[in-house]
């Protein structure tokens, strides 16, 4: 769906994919529901949508839809930095992230692939 601001017209989401420090398996059970709860959360209070997401035990999958006026390197670091602050003081056991990641670009032609692309990795286990 075609978003607008006061002075553009866009339709920008973008799948963004990063594990955690020695990409350990632990994203699970309530460690996997605390952080779909914080990343919803960051979006809302940054204005962004979070148009579908999946943890899985050793990575995270997010499709997010952004204004152009954020860049894809700063909502990496809102996502990231931000959740593991959230979770480690709201929780005893920790989160970290690794310093890399992956994104893409996707308009609205692909939006509804990668949609489904990560709605079956929870079948698929990785």
């Amino acid at each position: 769906m075609v978003k607008s601001t006061r002075h553009a017209k866009y339709e920008l989401y973008y799948h963004i994919v990063f594990v955690p420090k020695c990409r350990r398996s632990h994203l699970t059970g309530k460690t996997k529901e605390r952080l779909e709860t914080i990343f919803a959360e960051i979006c809302e209070d940054k204005g962004l949508e979070l148009a579908e997401s999946e943890v899985m035990p050793d990575h995270v999958h997010l499709f997010i839809g952004s204004p152009p006026k954020n860049a894809p390197s700063l909502i990496v670091n809102w996502v990231k930095g931000i959740s593991a602050r959230k979770y480690n003081q709201r929780y005893d056991d920790r989160v970290k992230w690794t310093r890399s990641y992956y994104v893409g670009t996707a308009g609205s032609a692909s939006k509804g692939a990668v949609e489904r692309y990560i709605a079956e990795q929870e079948g698929d286990g990785g």
